[in-house]
């Protein structure tokens, strides 16, 4: 099988856009967005107010685990890794589940998500973007942007999730109710705990995570150690080592714009990835299969390893083709 190593084909494609030469990442403005602005400012006021008058170590064990189960099985997994990358295969009915706990991040709806991640990735592989995709105001004016506003570009990319997302009802449904996702759960904390729980089991935990998410990302843009460069790329990627955990690996960022498709981002020895192993405890199971990893992937044109662990990965990967070719 042929495999083409660019972003419009293959393993390193950005799935859900097509571009034309029209196409253009630096020319554009920022404007408000009505909707996700008034949800976070209420879910920050309602934590910030509340959270301290409600709180419990009952209410706060709630918190904890409802926010690392959606940030690693939906965000990380379910969004990011299924859904944008397609890195594993699963059924139908896993991947609409995982899919749900990443709705219940808070952060939109799954095809919001998608369109914003492929995006960014595809802006800031080109040459220059708009600062709003470079991350490059700062943290103050950069935060506002990302979760109060929206980008809209003069000549954006034409999306489309692709068959098996866009026409799924369920997610179709899901875009539209993003917000009222939260509600059967906040029913249930109640009905459980008490309004202690529903305050930190949502309204604490929505901000925590979806600012969270929007901070790494910050940094994962700005600084940290890099084993690889995209060339020509206006933005390149760093590792933020002390992320790893909170982010479920998604921190081995440089990793990840270097190899898109492998589910493994924590590449290298120390690199603490928990998304790679809950999927790897899933394949384990049998409820997964089909596991991409970057040894595995096709040599990718157009990055240049910066370490002896990178260039060992390029040498692995070329091993690996050969070794798939003579079998052919």
């Amino acid at each position: 099988m042929d495999i083409m190593n660019d972003s419009k084909s293959g393993p390193y494609k950005v799935s859900s856009l097509t571009i034309n030469k029209k196409s253009n990442p630096l020319e554009g403005v920022v404007k408000w967005d009505p909707a996700r602005s008034i949800w976070n400012t209420s879910m920050f006021l309602s934590a910030l107010i509340l959270g301290p008058l409600y709180f419990s170590w009952s209410a706060f064990v709630v918190f904890f685990v409802i926010l690392e189960l959606t940030l690693l099985i939906g965000h990380s997994i379910g969004f990011h890794r299924r859904l944008i990358h397609r890195t594993f295969k699963c059924s139908k009915t896993l991947e609409r589940f995982m899919v749900w706990l990443g709705v219940l991040v808070g952060m939109q709806g799954p095809f919001w998500v998608i369109k914003s991640h492929d995006l960014r990735d595809w802006a800031q592989r080109q040459k220059n973007c708009h600062a709003f995709l470079r991350h490059a105001k700062g943290v103050w004016v950069d935060g506002w942007w990302n979760l109060h506003c929206t980008l809209k570009l003069d000549n954006p990319p034409k999306f489309d999730p692709g068959p098996g997302i866009s026409d799924d009802k369920f997610y179709v449904f899901l875009q539209k109710t993003w917000m009222l996702q939260q509600l059967p759960l906040a029913f249930l904390l109640y009905f459980m705990g008490g309004l202690e729980w529903v305050i930190w089991g949502i309204c604490v935990r929505v901000t925590v995570g979806v600012s969270m998410h929007w901070l790494i990302g910050y940094y994962c843009h700005a600084i940290g150690p890099q084993n690889w460069l995209v060339d020509t790329g206006a933005v390149q990627a760093h590792d933020v080592p002390w992320a790893a955990l909170l982010s479920m690996g998604e921190s081995w960022h440089n990793n990840h714009h270097a190899f898109p498709a492998s589910a493994r981002h924590g590449l290298y020895p120390g690199q603490i990835d928990l998304g790679f192993s809950f999927l790897k405890l899933l394949q384990g199971l049998g409820w997964i299969w089909g596991l991409q990893e970057a040894n595995n992937l096709p040599p990718r044109d157009g990055i240049t390893p910066l370490t002896d662990q990178a260039r060992q990965t390029i040498e692995i990967q070329k091993k690996n083709q050969k070794k798939h070719q003579k079998s052919q």
